[in-house]
Order: C-alpha cells, then sequence, then structure tokens
C-alpha cells in the first residue's frame, strides 16, 4: 500500500489511476480573493443539519466555489433541476425523501453529477461502491479529504462518471469515521489527511 503524507498546508500529491490524473491542490490556510465568478463551479450541499450545512457552504465558499443548498432530497432535486449543478454532496438522512432515493432520482436525472455521500449512517461502503457515488465521507469528516475529493471528481471526465453507473471499476473515494485523519482509494492507495472536520 502507498502512503503519501501531507498536511493543511501542504500540497496533494497528484494521484494517477487507470491513466487519469488528479489534479494537485493546495490548502493553504488563507482566504479566497472576493469576485463574482461566472466560471466557478456549482456544488449542492444537501443536509438536514443547518449547522454542517452552513459550515461546509462556509468552507467550499472560501474556496471558490458556487454553492447552493438543500435541506432535504425534493428540495435537492428540485434545485438540480432547475440550475447547473457541478457537484452533489448528499447527506443520507434527509426528511421527506430518504439519500438513497434522492441519489437514485439524481443519477437518474443528471448522469454525469459526480456524487459524495457524506453520512454518519454506518455500513454504507459497498452500496455507495455499487452505487456509482464517486466518494463516501463518513462523517465526522474532514474537511481536507473534502476538498481533495470535491479536486478530484471536478477533474474526472464525464465518461468515467457513466462508467461507474455502469458498474465498471473506477476511483472511489472513501474516509471511514474510525479511520480521520486517513483517506482510501478503491485501488489501494492511503492518504493521510489533515484534522480540521465538519
Amino acid at each position: 500500500m502507498k502512503t503519501t503524507p501531507f498536511s493543511a498546508s501542504t500540497n496533494i500529491q497528484a494521484l494517477t489511476t487507470n491513466g487519469l490524473e488528479c489534479l494537485a491542490h493546495k490548502f493553504a490556510i488563507q482566504p479566497a480573493p472576493r469576485r463574482l465568478c461566472t466560471d466557478c463551479r456549482r456544488i449542492l450541499v444537501v443536509d438536514d443539519d443547518p449547522t454542517v450545512r452552513e459550515a461546509v457552504m462556509a468552507v467550499l465558499a472560501e474556496e471558490g466555489y458556487l454553492v447552493l443548498a438543500a435541506g432535504g432530497g425534493l428540495q435537492a432535486l428540485a434545485l438540480a433541476a432547475s440550475r447547473p449543478v457541478d457537484l452533489v454532496l448528499l447527506d443520507l438522512n434527509l426528511p421527506g425523501q430518504d439519500g438513497w432515493n434522492t441519489f437514485e432520482q439524481l443519477t437518474a436525472e443528471h448522469p454525469r453529477i459526480p456524487i459524495i455521500i457524506a453520512t454518519g449512517r454506518p455500513d454504507q461502503y459497498f452500496t455507495a461502491f455499487n452505487a456509482g457515488a464517486g466518494a463516501l465521507l463518513e462523517k465526522p469528516f474532514d474537511i481536507p479529504a473534502l476538498l481533495q475529493t470535491i479536486v478530484c471528481l471536478l477533474s474526472t471526465p464525464p465518461v468515467e462518471r457513466r462508467a461507474r453507473l455502469a458498474g465498471r471499476t473506477t476511483e472511489f473515494y472513501y474516509q471511514p469515521a474510525e479511520q480521520k485523519g486517513q483517506f482510501y482509494e478503491n485501488q489501494g492507495s492511503h492518504h493521510e489527511m489533515g484534522n480540521a472536520r465538519v
């Protein structure tokens, strides 16, 4: 197993799997410059806990992403249908329509959008992997792990997303709750992560 150490203030090593390279991303502890962004990536954060939702939104906005928020599955589906979305961060414990039903409907209606499952629900690895999720981060998750996962999934071509949904082997990012500070890919690579958590 290959280990690539880094901290919140160093560059993340480029990850290469199946000939695809994840862009390196610097996690400098500096505020992102404020600007009107017309070409920024849009991330939909779906979580019923307003504290978690707002904390994640603040971090993503600081990183320069445009952030949409939903407190439930039906609201998330309506937002994804009405606006362009580049990535979804989806909790599973949602009011009204649960996270897995929301996941299924999102992937049916928007198969090119990568989805990160972020949950405190145990034993979701095989379900997330087999369903075609891009990643599973168990709560509480590390902020550097979230940011690295977002960068990697946004740099993945849509053809890989469709392959993942079709059940073909692709990269899958996973951070188990009991392994805080570590990050795993389905290819066996292991990357130590920083300590900031949500």
